[in-house]
């Protein structure tokens, strides 16, 4: 999603959610097994790409709580690519932030995936997408199903992506509070569970596009840790089954909740009610004594989003 000339590539990088997340195991190597649905969602960060004619990596970012060095995603990402390929071309990355950061939201990996599409434009590589998905498994387990279509079941650690076709947009109402979450710390509070949920259940809901059966079969294993870490999205989640909604869970390691809505005009309801909560509230969602983990403010966002196409 994005446009292009000759010296600039311009592209949009759209956050995800997790309708199913479940924990099947440990792996050698540290990371954990897992088998998640996940649906991007219009809500972008923004990335332009520019030639450099002096061969140099250069980011910039709006976000001043964002690092822009090599422990920054998009520079991993473009870093890596030029590894890859053996090109000494440079590049002037801008990216306007807009995915609220350590929300289960994905920013980092979407722009990390936005990067290597980019600069694979810019730079006239003609990698094809599953070789430059090849290369964002190496960076991120999340990075790759950016390169899928709109929804998919990924396994592995995340980097195994089936696409999947919806039957019927889904329309959602996200609520990140002020705080984020660390993704280890909350990975490793998880257990492994002795008996997993199984996702025939949720295949099948997804199957008939029934918003009803779809929010019966929401889980997430890693809300249980976060939860610990961050009281508030027990809050938030509460608040949401409160307006009545088709179901409510938070998207990956948190620290964002959504509701599953039944059409837009729901999620624009509920969106309002939240907000007005928020603000008329003597003790705001999101404002507990635990610090911000990042930098990305304390302020309470909602946002109404559908899946993406």
């Amino acid at each position: 999603m994005g446009k292009t000339d000759c010296r600039s590539v311009c592209l949009l990088a759209p956050a995800k959610v997790n309708l199913f997340l479940e924990i099947q195991g440990k792996r050698p190597d540290g990371y954990h097994e897992l088998e998640t649905f996940m649906v991007a969602v219009d809500l972008f960060d923004r990335l332009i790409f520019e030639f450099a004619e002096d061969g140099t990596i250069r980011l910039e970012c709006d976000e001043p709580g964002l690092t822009t060095g090599p422990d920054n995603l998009v520079w991993k990402a473009a870093d890596q690519l030029r590894q890859k390929t053996g090109t000494n071309q440079g590049a002037r990355i801008r990216l306007e932030k807009r995915v609220p950061m350590q929300s289960g939201l994905a920013g980092g990996s979407s722009d990390a995936a936005a990067t290597l599409k980019g600069l694979n434009r810019l730079w006239r590589l003609g990698l094809s997408q599953a070789e430059l998905a090849a290369i964002g498994a190496e960076i991120g387990s999340d990075v790759p199903f950016f390169f899928a279509a709109g929804s998919a079941w990924c396994t592995g650690r995340g980097e195994q992506v089936e696409s999947w076709t919806l039957r019927r947009p889904v329309h959602l109402v996200l609520v990140c509070p002020g705080q984020g979450l660390s993704t280890a710390e909350v990975y490793s509070r998880v257990r492994v569970p002795a008996e997993r949920i199984r996702s025939e259940r949720m295949r099948q809901a997804l199957g008939t596009g029934d918003v009803e059966a779809l929010g019966r079969c929401l889980h997430n294993r890693l809300q249980e840790p976060a939860e610990s870490l961050l009281p508030v999205i027990r809050e938030i989640c509460e608040r949401l089954r409160q307006a009545g909604t088709a179901g409510c869970l938070m998207t990956g390691s948190g620290s964002a909740v959504f509701a599953l809505c039944r059409d837009r005009h729901e999620a624009i309801r509920v969106a309002r009610s939240i907000r007005a909560e928020v603000a008329d509230s003597s003790t705001p969602i999101g404002e507990s004594s635990r610090p911000p983990a990042s930098a990305a403010g304390s302020r309470v966002q909602v946002h109404v989003v559908r899946s993406c196409p």
